[in-house]
Order: C-alpha cells, then sequence, then structure tokens
C-alpha cells in the first residue's frame, strides 16, 4: 500500500475492531474506527478513506444502509466483512449490487485473531481492492447504466438461421453488469446466454433466482443436461465448471469438477474452451466483462482465433480492469467497448441487421 492511505473500520465488536485495525495498520493504512453504523456513516460521508471494512449487523443503522449511504454520496471501495455474507446469499448480493467490492465471512469475534486463514484472505482481498481506481466508482455513481433503446421494440428475426450463442465471463463488479444484461434482454431474444460470474458455491443459485425475477426471460443456475434454448439465461454453478456437449441435435450443459485446478471455479476459460468444442465459432458472441486476473483471457484468443466476435470491456466503464484488459493485450479482443455499448451489441446481436465486427 500506499504510505498514508487512510482506513475506516466500521464495526460493532471491539475485539474485532482492534483486530482490523492492527491488520490494515501492518499493511501501510493509517485507520480509524467506527462502533457502529451510524457512527461509519458519518465518518465516511465526512473524510475521504480510501479503504472501508463493514460490518453488516450492527445497532443503529445495519451496513447495506451504510453502505448505500456511501456509494451515493462519497463512494469508496469497500469490504464487507459479516459473519452472515455465506449463511445469507441474498445479503452479500445486496451488497455487490449496492458497490462493495468483495466480501469475506467474519469467523467467530472470540477467535477471529487466531485465524490464519482469515487473516491471509483478508491480506489477499484487501490488495486486490486497492487495484482498483476509486474514479471507476465515481462513474458508477455519476453515470447509471443506460438501457438499450431496442428494448421496447423487439427486433424482427430472421427465419431458419444458424444457432447462436452469446458467453459472458464476468468477476469484480460484475453482478450489477449481469443483472443490466438480464434485464435489457427482450422476450423475443432469440439465443442462449451463458454467464460465468465467479461467486462461491452457494451463491450462484441465488443469484439465478434474483435475476429470474427482474428478467422477462427464464434464468436458472446451470444444471446437468440444461438445454440451451433461445432466451434462456445460464447462470454458471459455483464449485463447478460449465461444459457443454452435443445431446442429438440440442447443445446441453456438463457440470465439471476442477479437474484442470483453476483458481476460480466456475471457470470462464473452461466455458470458452469448451464451447469451441460443441458450437460453430463464428455462432458465437463472447465478452469479458470486469474483473481482477486473466480468467477468460486465453479463452478469448482461442474463440477470435477460430472465428468467433468477441469483446473485452473498456477500462472506461470496467469496476477492475483486469480480465478484460488481459483479453485485448492478448490479442482476443475484436472490439473493445463501454459496457453501455456493450448492452447494445447483445441486443443488435439477436437482431436481423447483426453486428459489424471491425476491430476498436
Amino acid at each position: 500500500m500506499k504510505k498514508g492511505q487512510k482506513a475506516l473500520v466500521i464495526d460493532d465488536s471491539a475485539l474485532v475492531r482492534r483486530f482490523l485495525k492492527k491488520e490494515l495498520e501492518r499493511l501501510g493504512f493509517e485507520v480509524e474506527v467506527a462502533k457502529d453504523g451510524e457512527e461509519g456513516e458519518k465518518k465516511a460521508l465526512a473524510n475521504r478513506y480510501d479503504f472501508i471494512t463493514l460490518d453488516i449487523e450492527m445497532p443503529r443503522k445495519s451496513g447495506l444502509e451504510v453502505l448505500e449511504s456511501i456509494m451515493q454520496e462519497n463512494p469508496t471501495r469497500v469490504l464487507v466483512i459479516s459473519a452472515y455474507v455465506i449463511e445469507n446469499g441474498e445479503i452479500a448480493m445486496r451488497a455487490l449490487e449496492l458497490g462493495a467490492l468483495d466480501y469475506i465471512k467474519k469467523p467467530n469475534s472470540k477467535v477471529v485473531t487466531g485465524e490464519e486463514g482469515f487473516i491471509k484472505e483478508l491480506e489477499n482481498k484487501v490488495r486486490d481492492s486497492m487495484k482498483i481506481n476509486k474514479l471507476s466508482l465515481l462513474r458508477r455513481k455519476n453515470k447509471p447504466l443506460r438501457q438499450p433503446n431496442s428494448i421496447e421494440k423487439p427486433a424482427k428475426f430472421l427465419p431458419n438461421e444458424d444457432k447462436k450463442y452469446v458467453l459472458i465471463g464476468a468477476s469484480t463488479g460484475g453482478p450489477k453488469l449481469i443483472e443490466a444484461i438480464v434485464r435489457s434482454l427482450p422476450a423475443t431474444y432469440p439465443y442462449p446466454v451463458c454467464v460465468v460470474q465467479h461467486m462461491p458455491d452457494t451463491f450462484t443459485e441465488k443469484f439465478a433466482q434474483r435475476l429470474n425475477t427482474i428478467s422477462q426471460n427464464s434464468v436458472v443456475e446451470a444444471n446437468n443436461g440444461e438445454e440451451l434454448t433461445p432466451g434462456k439465461i445460464i447462470i454458471g454453478k459455483g464449485g463447478r465448471h460449465l461444459h457443454f456437449r452435443r445431446d442429438g441435435s440440442k447443445i446441453v450443459c456438463k457440470l465439471v469438477p476442477n479437474f484442470s485446478n483453476r483458481f476460480f471455479v466456475p471457470s470462464v476459460d473452461e466455458m470458452f474452451l469448451s464451447a469451441l468444442e460443441v458450437m460453430n465459432p463464428k455462432n458465437i458472441m463472447a465478452m469479458l466483462l470486469t474483473g481482477i486476473g486473466d480468467d477468460g483471457a486465453d479463452g478469448m484468443v482461442a474463440l477470435k482465433k477460430s472465428g468467433a466476435y468477441t469483446i473485452a470491456e473498456s477500462e472506461e466503464s470496467a469496476t477492475v480492469y483486469g480480465m478484460p484488459k488481459e483479453a485485448y493485450v492478448r490479442g482476443g479482443a475484436v472490439k473493445v467497448l463501454h459496457f453501455d455499448e456493450i448492452l447494445q451489441e447483445i441486443i443488435a446481436f439477436g437482431s436481423s441487421n447483426g453486428v459489424k465486427k471491425s476491430r476498436s
């Protein structure tokens, strides 16, 4: 960390506050603390912190209320540290939607100082969070995502055209973008959409259920044998890689254990590379959105070389310009676009006019 960077710890446990303060100071931060949500909100809005840790269940004001206020008034890097984020996936989903960058399950406050795994996870996620440019958080505050103009006027599709597929990969900052895509697709969208969003095992089912409530199309968590049908949106299952196989004339999902020892499970690369084995690459639109690391970059290169239409999110709109940057640097992107333009491209891909595969 850079010297002089400031952090705020918001937690109602004195023991946890002391522990987190000590660990963040070890990482180089100047650290202040707040004993409940109300005090934390006041400090977060009155000061410019580089990083904030936030508990969820607190007296006077909940962590989710504080997070919403922070991201609306003074966007800051926020890491949720709570005992509830794993047990209650809805809370974690809501925190990510409101703008939290990541989350950690907090151990029992009586043993937190002895949890070596927790300390290592905290250090890694703090370092990852600090790689994110705060300007991207400000852009998200000041420029809400646009909805494509074509939503209200469903496209007319060509009859008897080859089956086509939309493949999407995302990580940190992705859930809000996936939600925007799902909300934008018209009920007449003619192609299946498959999504790998890096999430823990217990979250993807709840994520799919939440998306299904806002979509004009069916949104499901991937299952073995799940058929890719027009308009269906399939969310990769946490803890398994999303592969595809042929079943007669159909293409269906195949869930695979992490035999390849990937860091992320599901992995975007696994989905992209599997698609090449069973789909005509010239009928694939694949995109890599915001995220730390390089998962999906090699798969994008292979897809592009085979004739697929590949898009990487631009640095301007990406919360974390890691995965899409690697795809671009390695030559895997036909286009590099702002997320608002990516929404338009997805809709255009399903229209009779198609899209122009020009380079950007």
